[in-house]
């Protein structure tokens, strides 16, 4: 089999320890000190990373990219760490990485600049990304990013490949009931959501990363802007879930009287 070309998609999201507040902004719903927040790589993009790294390895020949969208200077100190778990190229798009940017316009930015990656070619592409997303949670931006680049064979929710001799591969899919669908691809060109793979995160390793900092810093030096205007995009409000308790002490109530009071107050 040749080499496989696997290109990433991921960006940065505050920690999610973190206590997260939103607020109106100037241009719109934003988050309480957003840029005093610690940042770290979107999981699901992690364990898409993880995968990508992985799989290239198995392959000879495999390069992997990690296309980023976000603030460059929070890329930068996310990267110093991410750098040490696996190796990748980066190309930094410089914009805002918040949960309120609009995704068709997010997806048509990421896939130009995938486009752009030289000596592409989309008979060895896999496109990696997130199931989901920890900032914009919609599951719609990776496959978007596949259809502008006419990356039709797609695949979400899964959590294992397996690559055939032929350059075939078969995946597993979550389905409901937790339960999974097996499917088989013939090949290249096809993109895969990843929720949360099979594989552990990788130790650090100080010698990867020195070998991506070489690629990295150059990449956040020229990274091209994407400012992601968001125009005709319009928010009527962004609060924090309200919590709700209600509880009642109740002695010596049978089975079927319990599920016929939770039925009837859910349905209420």
């Amino acid at each position: 089999m040749n080499g496989l070309q696997i290109v990433v998609l991921g960006s940065i999201v505050p920690d999610p320890l973190q206590t997260l507040e939103p607020v109106a902004g100037p241009t719109g719903p934003a988050l309480k000190n957003e840029l005093m927040l610690p940042a770290v790589l979107d999981p699901w993009a992690a364990c898409a990373l993880f995968e990508a790294a992985n799989l290239a390895k198995k392959v000879a020949g495999s390069k992997v990219w990690l296309v980023a969208l976000g603030p460059k200077a929070k890329l930068q100190q996310v990267m110093m760490s991410v750098a040490q778990k696996a190796p990748f190229e980066l190309v930094v798009l410089d914009g805002p990485a918040g949960g309120f940017t609009d995704a068709a316009e997010t997806a048509s930015v990421l896939a130009g600049a995938v486009g752009k990656i030289p000596g592409l070619d989309k008979g060895k592409l896999l496109l990696f990304g997130g199931w989901q997303s920890a900032s914009r949670s919609t599951g719609a931006v990776l496959s978007m990013v596949g259809e502008k680049l006419g990356v039709t064979e797609q695949f979400q929710g899964v959590d294992e490949i397996d690559l055939a001799k032929d350059g075939g591969f078969t995946v597993l899919e979550r389905i409901e009931g937790g339960c999974y669908q097996k499917s088989h691809c013939k090949g290249a060109p096809a993109l895969l959501g990843w929720a949360t793979g099979s594989l552990p995160e990788p130790p650090n390793n100080p010698q990867v990363g020195m070998q991506n900092m070489r690629f990295i810093m150059p990449a956040l030096a020229k990274a091209q802007p994407a400012p992601l205007k968001g125009e005709g995009l319009k928010h009527l409000g962004v609060e924090v879930p309200s919590q709700r308790r209600e509880t009642r002490i109740v002695k010596n109530a049978s089975v079927d009287d319990i599920a016929r009071e939770l039925a009837d107050w859910i349905r209420a």
